[in-house]
């Protein structure tokens, strides 16, 4: 399960970590986020101690959405030691989200 996060600790979990992360940014009313959501889940399981998969909700948490010019959703980011280093937008199927993770490894 991914875990939740707000503007209030993004910077903690996702800038600060030492694993890459993955950030899921949705918001509850989106069909394609609803899609998603079951995919990230499984990755954040199957990841775990590897790369940390997080949520942020857009509705909730406007101030890090914005900073990242987060115009539509779903929008994928990828960080890694602080850093964007990949965004997606839109939903891709659970394979192709597999090969991302494992670039960024």
């Amino acid at each position: 399960m991914a875990t939740i996060i707000t503007d209030q600790n993004f910077d903690s979990e996702v800038l600060n970590s030492e694993l890459p992360v993955l950030v899921d940014f949705f918001a509850q009313w989106c069909g394609p986020c609803k899609m998603l959501a079951p995919i990230i889940d499984e990755l954040a399981s199957e990841w775990e101690g590897k790369v940390k998969i997080f949520k942020l909700d857009v509705d909730k948490s406007p101030e890090t959405a914005q900073k990242y010019g987060v115009m539509s959703i779903p929008t994928l980011i990828f960080f890694k030691k602080g850093e964007e280093v990949e965004r997606i937008t839109g939903a891709l199927p659970k394979d192709s989200l597999e090969a991302k993770l494992n670039a960024l490894m």
